[in-house]
């Protein structure tokens, strides 16, 4: 008995230790595979962000937009919100600094960037994201601050001349040739709208900032020139000499008049070209005519995509930006008639056979870029009045052009 007694107790001491032992040993497996499963959760979080995309394109563009960025997003592991939105600089500024605002703002008219890059909200373009030489040049200058990039050109607009070809068989090659027939089926477009009118100004050595080593020049305003003056005489002519249009003509007037067949010839850009085509409107467009045999060098808006300097995921946005510049070019051509800035696009057999768009990225090659800097806000109102003046007939195109550039002068004094 004692002998028994001895072998089971020894027995029972065994089993206690074997089950202490394989407890410990599964608490361990289990200890460990909960710590694995913890480190893999961190690391595919630490690895995927959110990024936010604010757009100022149309709401079928942002849609594009989106789609392209889904791509990127799968294949990266990250996730993409592509958002409309026409804030203007305030409230742009107010989200940014406040940690609301967008890592990416997509789409902006090149002449805001100033405002936004005086402001510090724009993150410098590191090396590697685009190649300066795979772009139309005027796009670099455009998005250009003594000589850094802030922002990425996407594609470029500006305007030419529309013809109803039931009234003008062959375009008009030279300005004389447009007066003479504008006389015959009529002429007409936003003549108060210094955006158009300012054509006429460069056309004749007029300027709006000299360029001057790289740099514009807000001290160097060329709008009351010889060259201005005389731009703004023909402007003058238009209305009240050869009365092609009454001094209060606005771009919807003018629009309408052209889509109704009671006009021939029009200027303004690809924005109007789908609602001809759905009016069924029978056109085409041309580039602008020559004056004294040089063309006519149009204001050009280039959209441009930056990123937020308050962005938290700059790398990841850098990197998101790089690809969106790469994919948008023809679905925003195809999708919003955007004139490609990268020359890969541009020269390719969509934009080429594309009669209408083509003739746009013909003027587009005489065309300058909107001034950037931030004294470009104090032109617009200024110029506006001087040619409301000039058309009207209350003052002459030497005394407009004077005034207009004092007030510019004292416009941009009041923001430094």
């Amino acid at each position: 008995m004692k002998r028994f007694l001895k072998i089971f107790a020894l027995f029972t001491v065994m089993v206690l230790v074997l089950s202490a032992v394989l407890t410990g040993c599964g608490g361990s497996k289990s200890s460990g595979n909960q710590t694995s499963s913890n480190n893999t959760a961190q690391e595919q979080k630490k690895g995927s962000v959110s990024l936010t995309v604010w757009s100022h394109l149309t709401d079928t563009e942002v849609a594009k937009v989106q789609e392209i960025a889904n791509k990127w997003a799968q294949e990266t592991g990250n996730t993409v919100k592509v958002l409309a939105d026409q804030s203007d600089f305030q409230a742009y500024s107010t989200a940014a600094q406040s940690g609301k605002g967008p890592d990416i703002m997509f789409g902006l008219p090149n002449d805001n960037l100033g405002t936004f890059q005086k402001a510090g909200l724009l993150a410098e373009v590191p090396d590697g994201v685009i190649n300066k030489s795979d772009y139309v040049s005027m796009s670099i200058d455009a998005v250009s601050f003594d000589g850094k990039l802030y922002a990425i050109p996407l594609a470029m607009e500006t305007y030419a001349l529309f013809y109803n070809t039931d009234k003008v068989p062959t375009p008009p090659s030279t300005m004389q040739d447009l007066i003479d027939q504008g006389k015959k089926v009529g002429f007409q477009y936003d003549v108060n709208n210094f955006y158009f009118s300012y054509a006429f100004l460069a056309a004749n050595g007029g300027y709006v900032f000299k360029q001057s080593g790289g740099k514009l020049d807000p001290n160097d305003i060329g709008l009351n020139n010889d060259g201005a003056k005389k731009g703004l005489a023909m402007i003058r002519d238009f209305v009240i000499t050869d009365k092609f249009m009454p001094a209060d003509l606005k771009g919807d007037m003018a629009k309408g008049n052209f889509q109704s067949g009671k006009i021939g010839l029009y200027i303004s850009g690809p924005w109007d070209v789908d609602g001809f085509k759905k009016a069924n409107v029978k056109f085409k467009v041309a580039p602008m005519p020559t004056i004294d045999g040089k063309p006519i060098p149009t204001f050009a808006g280039v959209q441009t995509a930056f990123v937020s300097s308050s962005s938290k995921h700059q790398k990841e946005a850098w990197n998101l930006m790089k690809y969106l510049a790469q994919n948008t070019a023809l679905p925003l051509f195809e999708t919003g008639n955007r004139i490609p800035v990268l020359n890969s696009a541009l020269n390719s057999d969509e934009v080429k056979n594309n009669e209408i768009m083509n003739a746009f990225a013909t003027q587009a090659k005489n065309a300058q870029p909107m001034p950037n800097i931030p004294a470009m806000q104090a032109v617009w109102t200024p110029a506006g009045n001087a040619l409301q003046l000039i058309t009207s007939g209350k003052a002459t195109p030497e005394k407009a052009a004077d005034d207009m550039v004092n007030q510019i002068k004292q416009g941009i004094a009041t923001q430094q």
